[in-house]
């Protein structure tokens, strides 16, 4: 293999032209013979066992050239990258220039990493915000073991009131006519969730068990339903039956209910200590998400729109077979939230860009401050993930290379160049409001009957991508590492998770 020439045609965009001399040729074309002969017929032989000057004579001397070629390439091409140092981000575009017996030239047009650089990235001045635990924050905590604990009981000696979990027949009209999805039967509707058009819930407080009614709502400018968009309609309700939770006093026997502790007090100091550790947590990942924040904004490259695109397709990837793992399809997904691939696709951009500059990032300071990973560190890493895996050592080395591991190694570690240099200081939270009067407890509801009419579209949840290092759904081998752990602190948390299209009778949790 010889390098003939390296031009710059573009940012980021290089023009390679190979070739390969007769030597080199000749092992490929033998090479090729030796894997197709098998498959030749020649008269006078029998099958597989025609010599190749008598194959070459009937079809050409060129009847294994393109075998040749095509399996000699990748690796003058790999060569050939090396040569030039260019590390590639997309596949190349190969175009055969010339082929004979003397050997053969291609020219390559690869699209290489960018060059980059970066400052700023040690004594990152970042504010950490120490919060203390409140009387307020353990009582939610034991809001949430009394909803757990609740009871759900039928009401019959009052009227319906937000937070109640209802049974209702209801028949929706736009002038006059009921409409398509408008009507269902002994539907579970909770008071106070939101399922429904604006105005709906809030009419059928006041009611008894028995009543039957109208109640008259106008459909939201941005419904879901192109006809029903702003449009008044009139519901015919009957309600059938009302439940509510009851909830549980809270005490020492609730203690002894919920926990391992005996008392109340035993509980409340628990519930204290884990709120507390989850505040620090939530503050440590606050910081270091400031600290990525700054050397991705000081980063300095001119970086290909194929980055942010495979990045995207990693995530894509990622999210569909996740989805898989619950039983469910791109198209039903897509489906149910009333999006399209290319919107789809979007909303992961945001999060890719992030990654890929963040990636670049740690790269830089690697070189930068000449960043090496010893062979300890490297097996430590591998006995990490075998350990999160339940695989062997060796297992993990069939799927993740060492070249990967030793990147991600060194990212890691430009990651604690960066924290430990930081100079944070720390500020008290300030001190909460307090909060507005809650409303009684939520229940989902059980979908019976036909399809809900008034109840609003599926929300679009954020898909910001979660961490590359986290353990996927499903997944017994590890997968590809794309990222150095600190990609939660920048990262937030992955793509949204499919919603199944069946409604869940809710217990009273």
């Amino acid at each position: 293999m010889s390098l003939k020439s390296v031009n710059k045609i573009e940012t980021n965009k290089y023009e390679l032209i190979v070739t390969v001399g007769a030597d080199e040729f000749e092992a490929a074309v033998e090479k090729a013979y030796k894997k197709n002969v098998g498959k030749i017929n020649v008269q006078g032989f029998r099958k597989g066992k025609a010599p190749r000057r008598f194959i070459e004579k009937i079809y050409g001397e060129n009847v294994f050239y393109e075998d040749a070629v095509n399996d000699s390439y990748p690796d003058a091409y790999a060569k050939a990258l090396e040569e030039a140092d260019i590390t590639p981000v997309d596949r190349a575009d190969i175009e055969v220039l010339s082929v004979s017996k003397e050997g053969y030239e291609f020219k390559a047009t690869v699209i290489s990493k960018p060059e980059c650089d970066i400052d700023g990235y040690l004594n990152i001045a970042a504010e950490k915000i120490i919060k203390d635990v409140t009387d307020a924050d353990i009582n939610e905590e034991l809001d949430k073991l009394r909803n757990r604990s609740a009871r759900v009981v039928t009401v019959s000696d009052r009227a319906a009131i937000n937070g109640d979990m209802t049974l209702i027949d209801f028949e929706g009209f736009v002038d006059g006519v009921p409409f398509n999805g408008g009507k269902a039967e002994k539907y579970h509707l909770t008071l106070g969730s939101g399922s429904f058009i604006p105005g709906f819930e809030d009419q059928i407080i006041g009611h008894n068990p028995g009543d039957e009614f109208d109640v008259n709502v106008t459909f939201p400018e941005d419904y879901h339903v192109d006809d029903l968009k702003g449009k008044p309609s009139v519901f015919k309700v009957k309600l059938h039956e009302l439940k509510a939770r009851d909830l549980p006093v809270v005490d020492d026997e609730f203690a002894k209910d919920v926990s391992e502790f005996d008392t109340l007090d035993a509980l409340k100091e628990d519930l204290s200590k884990k709120i507390k550790e989850r505040f620090d947590n939530a503050a440590q990942q606050e910081v270091e998400t400031k600290l990525i924040n700054t050397i991705t904004e000081n980063l300095k490259a001119e970086i290909p729109e194929v980055m942010y695109e495979n990045k995207i397709n990693e995530m894509v990837y990622d999210f569909e077979r996740r989805l898989n793992a619950q039983g469910l399809n791109m198209q039903t997904y897509l489906g149910y939230t009333g999006s399209d691939m290319d919107t789809f696709r979007n909303s992961f951009r945001e999060q890719a860009v992030n990654q890929v500059k963040m990636r670049l990032a740690l790269e830089t300071i690697v070189k930068k401050e000449n960043i090496t990973v010893s062979e300890e560190e490297i097996n430590a890493e591998y006995a990490k993930i075998a350990d999160a895996y339940k695989l062997s050592v060796d297992e993990v080395k069939k799927y993740i290379p060492v070249e990967e591991i030793s990147a991600d190694a060194a990212a890691n570690k430009a990651i604690d160049l960066v924290k430990d240099s930081a100079v944070i200081t720390e500020k008290k939270a300030k001190a909460a409001k307090a909060p507005a009067k809650k409303a009684a407890p939520k229940a989902a509801e059980e979908k019976s009957g036909d399809e809900k009419p008034a109840a609003k579209a599926p929300a679009k949840k954020s898909t910001a991508a979660k961490s590359t290092a986290a353990k996927a759904d499903g997944e017994k081998a590890p997968a590809k590492k794309t990222a150095a752990k600190s990609t939660k602190a920048a990262d937030g948390e992955a793509a949204p998770k499919a919603k199944k299209t069946t409604a869940k009778t809710e217990k009273a949790e």
